[in-house]
């Protein structure tokens, strides 16, 4: 059976799990908010370690806090960000809108680690000192979402343009038949089609960049309103320094801190560009599947590889696993912005009250699409086999060529020779060779595919 221990806050007395690091108020938000069971996700929790590492040092700076609280503190943080106590968070991430149950939930852990060194600490006097909830619950939003991104969405995206610049360059003088309203069109390459799905995502990182410089603005040191009551002025240059010095990140002060409390705009901006990511690789997601249908009644241009069996009755099936996956990630990210843009609306003056909901919903994006990125990239892209013969036949046999004769026959004459092309089957430059007047050494310069996949005036 479970034992227990009496904590005390303002309301009065609590009964806590004997083992349990955490305190009173963490133990009320366990039972007030049985939601979902999801705790906010733990680089969240880490970014909060930061921001009290970092203001322990800013409040020593400053001769507000005394050397052996804020070793106290400083090694209770290292300890926690090691990996350390990872089960004292039990929070759920429906809580409170401010997020003071987790901003309490890490006060009380530090405060009892650093207890079990021999040093009184206490929670809100010293380790949440010269802060509130309404600031360092924003920070941490910013802290958490700029680490992700940097440190493992980017590299994702970066690696799967490399495989895809490998794969794309093999392909540049594979032609085959463009499609416009999923109806064949003029002739691409292999190459240019994905090329342009880099391209995409070459945008889509530097959009996702430019967001997440924002976030390097903290408004740490507004405390409750904005105002920075309760902190000396200089705290918050002071903690980005320090903030900077443990994480090498380039973290700024925001002026004015008001903007950051009371709104969310920032993250808001960071998922709505996440949200591209999403419909990029969905994007991807759904040409590839389109290309591998198949194998024998869709287009069957490419064979995905082969990862498991597609149907518990159908033998032999086998399903475009990765690309299907992917593309529910995309439509989860798509519901996750959704849900960010209507907490972000949910700001009344000085404070956003749906601060846990922006804090875990940036988190899973990037996580999402960060596995998303990888799993497209290796085990679908990288080892996609093309068969050239079905590209190389659909090409060959597309009336849509006849378009390259435009500048030198009309476009009447040319729609009658691809409409009959396609009602007899035939190829087109048999057609055009009989009713366009052209020689075959003509038709056969000006509807060559390939350099019809380069533009400009045939010929």
């Amino acid at each position: 059976m479970t034992e227990y221990r009496t904590e005390r806050d303002s309301l009065g007395e609590v009964q806590v799990p004997a083992t349990a690091l955490w305190g009173a108020q963490t133990q009320r938000a366990v039972e007030n908010f049985p939601v979902s069971g999801q705790p906010l996700p733990p680089a969240f929790i880490k970014a909060v370690v930061r921001v009290k590492r970092a203001a322990a040092e800013a409040n020593a700076s400053l001769g507000l806090l005394d050397m052996p609280e804020r070793d106290a503190i400083v090694r209770a943080c290292d300890r926690l960000l090691d990996g350390e106590f990872a089960d004292q968070f039990p929070v759920d991430r429906y809580q409170t809108g401010s997020g003071t149950s987790t901003n309490m939930n890490v006060n009380e852990v530090i405060a009892a680690i650093a207890g079990q060194d021999g040093v009184t600490v206490h929670p809100n006097d010293h380790v949440n000192m010269s802060q509130s909830s309404n600031d360092v619950i924003p920070t941490a939003i910013h802290i958490s979402s700029v680490m992700a991104v940097r440190e493992k969405l980017l590299p994702a995206l970066s690696h799967l343009r490399g495989i895809i610049y490998e794969r794309e360059s093999l392909f540049s003088q594979q032609v085959k038949t463009g499609r416009t309203h999923l109806m064949d069109a003029m002739p691409v390459t292999l190459g240019q089609e994905m090329r342009t799905w880099r391209e995409q995502i070459i945008s889509a990182e530097k959009r996702i960049e430019l967001a997440a410089e924002d976030l390097l603005a903290l408004p740490q040191g507004g405390t409750a309103v904005g105002t920075g009551i309760n902190a000396m002025e200089e705290f918050a240059s002071q903690f980005v320094r320090f903030l900077c010095n443990a994480t090498g990140y380039g973290f700024r002060s925001l002026e004015h801190k008001f903007v950051a409390q009371s709104a969310v705009d920032g993250p808001v901006a960071l998922s709505a560009q996440l949200r591209g990511l999403g419909v990029v690789l969905t994007k991807i997601a759904n040409d590839l599947r389109w290309m591998n249908s198949g194998p024998i009644h869709g287009l069957g241009e490419i064979s995905l590889p082969a990862l498991q069996p597609g149907s518990s009755i159908m033998p032999g099936k086998v399903n475009p696993v990765i690309p299907e996956s992917v593309a529910m990630v995309g439509a989860q990210i798509t519901g996750l912005d959704a849900a960010v843009t209507a907490a972000g609306q949910s700001g009344n003056f000085q404070l956003n009250v749906m601060l846990p909901l922006v804090a875990g919903n940036l988190l899973d994006m990037a996580g999402l699409l960060t596995s998303a990125a990888t799993i497209l990239g290796e085990k679908a892209i990288r080892d996609f086999t093309v068969n050239t013969d079905t590209l190389d036949k659909g090409v060959g046999r597309n009336p849509v060529l006849v378009t390259a004769l435009n500048p030198e026959i009309g476009y009447a004459l040319a729609s009658e020779i691809a409409k009959e092309a396609y009602q007899t089957g035939r190829p087109v430059i048999d057609v055009a060779e009989e009713r366009s007047g052209l020689s075959r050494d003509r038709l056969e310069e000006l509807m060559d595919p390939l350099k019809l996949t380069r533009g400009g005036l045939a010929g």
